[in-house]
């Protein structure tokens, strides 16, 4: 079993500590600043890599930025096979004043026969393998290029999980990925609803999901946990455990990194949850990605 992420939009995560609050229109001295491998896929690799499961991190990179993120990759030790392709990978910059600030890069623009290249590295995939497509993709390339990497491998039985939002996530549906994970306002955003105020209302979108082909929906709801639907219907769901949040970035990765391991240790979905909501919560309490130590407590204390 090879396991494949996929991130089109990777990035050069900077962030920046200020002393006090945040001023524009003013000097800022820095208490802090660290350089971090960003994305959504990139950042489900590291986890997979500090629970015991190797992975090929897939994608775009480009200039001096994306050899940094892969020297980066390399330090935690990833495996990786990206495209490189004209520009500069895109530098996103986080700032935490009293607040979080995020200021995120636009990123190179991706042309066809890059896209045609990445097709290729994909379509090595073999029944029985996993592929995870997360987050947003360059601007240059097509709405569908999720849906068309789908119908690319739909003649083997690739387990295959989607983690994004609008029309790359339901354009995808019709290809029946094994797993996707939006939140509670991205399904709002699908279903075309302000809020969604209860469970039942959760469950019943997350069925219409299903019935857009679906197999098991991972409803990620912030302090409160998480929700599942899965293929046969049952329903899970599991609370968030009690701490500080420090910063949401790569918890929704994490999340999946987690449901993963829960999964294909145990092939049992309220184990997968459990774990996913712990690994999620676990990197939630960390200034950053969680370290392995963090998500092996975790997962110790879902165990009991």
């Amino acid at each position: 079993m090879t396991i494949r992420t996929l991130t089109l939009s990777p990035a050069l995560d900077y962030s920046l500590t200020v002393k006090d609050k945040l001023t524009i229109g003013a000097i800022n001295r820095t208490t802090k600043e660290s350089f971090a491998p960003g994305g959504k896929g990139i950042n489900v690799s590291i986890i997979l890599k500090r629970l015991g499961y190797t992975s090929i991190a897939l994608g775009f990179l480009s200039g001096f930025t994306g050899e940094y993120v892969e020297k980066l990759l390399a330090k935690e030790g990833l495996q990786t096979d990206f495209i490189h392709i004209a520009g500069i990978t895109r530098i996103n910059v986080k700032i935490d004043g009293k607040v979080e600030t995020a200021i995120n890069g636009s990123g190179p623009n991706a042309t066809d026969d890059d896209l045609e290249k990445l097709f290729k590295k994909i379509e090595q995939s073999e029944s029985g393998d996993i592929l995870v497509m997360s987050g947003q993709i360059p601007p240059t390339l097509p709405s569908n290029t999720y849906e068309k990497i789908l119908e690319r491998i739909s003649d083997r039985d690739v387990m295959t999980v989607v983690d994004s939002t609008g029309s790359l996530l339901t354009d995808s549906l019709k290809f029946h990925p094994f797993l996707i994970k939006p939140n509670k306002e991205e399904m709002c955003e699908i279903l075309g609803v302000d809020d969604l105020f209860t469970d039942g209302e959760i469950i019943t979108g997350a069925r219409h999901l299903q019935d857009m082909g679906a197999k098991n929906v991972l409803v990620s709801l912030g302090k409160q946990g998480a929700l599942l639907v899965d293929e046969a219907g049952n329903i899970y769901k599991r609370s968030a455990p009690i701490g500080h949040v420090k910063s949401t970035v790569g918890a929704g990765d994490s999340m999946v990194a987690g449901f993963l391991k829960g999964y294909l240790e145990t092939h049992d979905y309220g184990v997968a949850l459990a774990y996913g909501v712990a690994i999620g919560s676990a990197t939630a309490f960390a200034r950053n990605l969680a370290s392995k130590d963090k998500m092996l407590a975790a997962i110790e204390k879902v165990k009991k």
